[in-house]
C-alpha cells in the first residue's frame, strides 16, 4: 500500500508518494506541477512505479514560469512540469529508464528535457508517433542526450 503525507509548505501543498514497488526506493525527486495537471500527475505514478519517491509541490500556473527561470530551462525545453532529482533537473514526460541512465552515468550537465507533452510519453495520452528526443543542457547550451 503506497504511504503518502500532505505537508503545507508556504502555502504550497506537497505530497510525498511513497515507493510503488517492494524494492529499496530510488532517488526521492520533486516534481514541481501546477495543481490542475493531470498528465503530470500521470507522470509522476510512472515514476513511483518504477521505484522512485515523489515529492510533489502543487503550484499555481502562474508559478511555473518562476520554476522553469530557477531552474535555467529555456523556453525551446518547456515542458507542464520540472522535477529536481539528485543534483540534476529533469523535464518533461521523460521515461524512467532514460533517469535512470543519467542517474547511473552522472554526466557533468545541469539536467534533461524533453519539451512539450509528446503522445504516448508517460503521463500522456495516445501512442507514441514520434521519436522522442532528449535534450541535455549545462549553462545553457544544450546537447542531443538521448533518442526514444
Amino acid at each position: 500500500m503506497k504511504n503518502f503525507k500532505v505537508i503545507p509548505v508556504l502555502g504550497l501543498a506537497m505530497l510525498i508518494v511513497g515507493c510503488g514497488t517492494n524494492a529499496a526506493p530510488k532517488e526521492t525527486i520533486t516534481l514541481y506541477k501546477s495543481y490542475t495537471c493531470g498528465c503530470c500527475n500521470g507522470w509522476k505514478d510512472h515514476m513511483v512505479s518504477n521505484g522512485y519517491q515523489v515529492k510533489v509541490v502543487n503550484m499555481q500556473d502562474q508559478d511555473m514560469p518562476a520554476i522553469k527561470r530557477k531552474y535555467g530551462i529555456s523556453n525551446s525545453l518547456k515542458s507542464c512540469h520540472t522535477s529536481i532529482i539528485g543534483d540534476y533537473i529533469v523535464e518533461g514526460h521523460i521515461p524512467s529508464n532514460v533517469v535512470d541512465k543519467l542517474l547511473t552515468e552522472k554526466p557533468a550537465i545541469d539536467g534533461i528535457a524533453m519539451a512539450g507533452m509528446p503522445s504516448g510519453s508517460p503521463g500522456m495520452p495516445g501512442s507514441k508517433n514520434e521519436a522522442w528526443k532528449i535534450y541535455s543542457f549545462k549553462n545553457g547550451k544544450i546537447s542531443m542526450y538521448d533518442e526514444l
